[in-house]
């Protein structure tokens, strides 16, 4: 496939493995659910037991990068989709007080594994490849998210909750064995190489880079450019998810009922198969920050839509711009923390941005559910201004390194025609 030439086959083959997970990965859609149906928890404490299993997931998010720079991120893989897999498959027939640990230490083996994954993606595929690398995986996670939710409620109306958790942990553990499979241990530990790590962006005020064995916070201080990214991201989700929180209370508010949100939402996967790939490729040359910023404008004109009235024409519209700007900014902002990390911390840099990234499952239902209660008539416009506000950011950040970069390039230039010229003036003859 044209654009794809450079992904490293293991990717292609760990990409069927994320596939498979993610069509039986349905027991977080209908937890909720579960916990006040068969196990008979009244909302506040399936409330808590939800939200503390958020908590593991963002957790696990941030700390699984960490964990693979250590002991390998293969290995943390397969170890944290072993525990995952066999606490959902314990869940059925624990104790119903024991679901207040056991559930957010499946969901934190869940964010070990995604940013265990990511980071593995990150070190086997060259640089120049790996949007396109994690388009693929994006992509194919999209599509099988796509056919979970429905299989997942004929699973359940049809047999019971039990074999929505038995069919997780079932997935869970084949992604263990597929991956122990078609990832040999060495490719994991894949460094880039020297031409590779010369032609990162590094600040000249860090005389290595930042590449030496230092602490990841002196890498990170050394590349303001990714701190400024990962405030725009934890921005950004805060408003993304709101999708999944306020949006579909807004639209039962105006006569619009659940399965009209359903139908919205399988348009957002819908969007993301058709487009991601062949995005991916056509911008892979494009700067980052600015596909990022634009993503993330196009995220804010999404909401924006929801101001021109409640309906279903408006609720597609937004749904069309928010996947168009997911599409351009998740995959680019996390090739870009990868592309930037040094070489002895690629984990712990896609642990932060894989931790930022979901941080908006916590944060979201509470500032949006606490806003929308006081004022829903602010909701919409906040979040277009926040998500195009961060968008902007990035957007000028790009433009000046841009100019940086043009200014370093006229420099270097005119320093050589100036030495060309000295030594031309050196050798010249002198007349009689």
């Amino acid at each position: 496939m044209k654009g794809f030439k450079d992904v490293p086959r293991v990717v292609w083959l760990l990409a069927a493995g994320v596939f498979v997970n993610a069509v039986v990965s349905f027991t977080f859609v209908f937890v909720f659910l579960y916990l006040t149906g068969p196990r008979g928890l009244g909302a506040a404490q399936a409330g808590v037991v939800t939200g503390i299993g958020g908590v593991g997931l963002v957790a696990g998010n941030f700390t699984g990068g960490w964990y693979g720079d250590r002991f390998g991120h293969r290995r943390v893989l397969l170890a944290a989709s072993a525990l995952g897999g066999l606490v959902l498959l314990a869940v059925p027939v624990l104790a119903t007080p024991l679901l207040y640990a056991a559930l957010p230490v499946a969901q934190y083996a869940s964010g070990v594994v995604r940013a265990a994954n990511s980071a593995l993606v990150a070190v086997v595929v060259p640089e120049g490849a790996r949007r396109q690398a994690f388009a693929v995986v994006r992509c194919v996670s999209n599509g099988g998210f796509t056919l979970g939710p429905p299989l997942g409620a004929l699973v359940a109306a049809e047999l019971s909750y039990d074999w929505l958790f038995a069919g997780d942990a079932a997935g869970t553990l084949f992604f263990a064995l597929w991956t122990a499979r078609v990832v040999p241990a060495r490719v994991a530990f894949r460094t880039p190489s020297p031409v590779a790590l010369r032609a990162r962006e590094v600040p000249s005020a860090a005389p290595d880079g930042g590449l030496g064995r230092g602490g990841v916070w002196a890498a990170l201080r050394a590349r303001p450019a990714v701190l400024v990214l990962l405030g725009a991201i934890l921005v950004a989700d805060v408003v993304y998810r709101q999708q999944y929180s306020t949006f579909p209370v807004f639209l039962a508010d105006h006569g619009l009922d659940v399965r009209a949100f359903g139908l919205v939402i399988a348009l957002n996967g819908a969007v993301i198969l058709l487009l991601e790939l062949p995005a991916a490729v056509a911008l892979r040359r494009r700067p980052p920050l600015a596909v990022t910023g634009t993503g993330l404008v196009l995220l804010g004109a999404g909401y924006a839509a929801l101001l021109l009235g409640a309906g279903a024409a408006t609720a597609v519209a937004m749904m069309v711009l928010l996947s168009l700007g997911e599409i351009l900014y998740k995959t680019t902002a996390t090739a870009y923390v990868a592309d930037q990390a040094p070489a002895h911390a690629v984990g712990r840099f896609q642990s932060l941005y894989a931790g930022v990234s979901v941080s908006g499952t916590i944060l979201s239902p509470v500032a949006g559910g606490a806003l929308y209660a006081v004022a829903p008539w602010l909701l919409w416009p906040l979040c277009a201004a926040l998500a195009a506000g961060a968008g902007a950011v990035l957007i000028r950040l790009s433009a000046r390194q841009g100019r940086a970069a043009r200014r370093s390039a006229t420099g270097e230039e005119r320093r050589g025609a100036r030495s060309a010229h000295e030594t031309g003036s050196r050798r010249r003859p002198v007349a009689g």
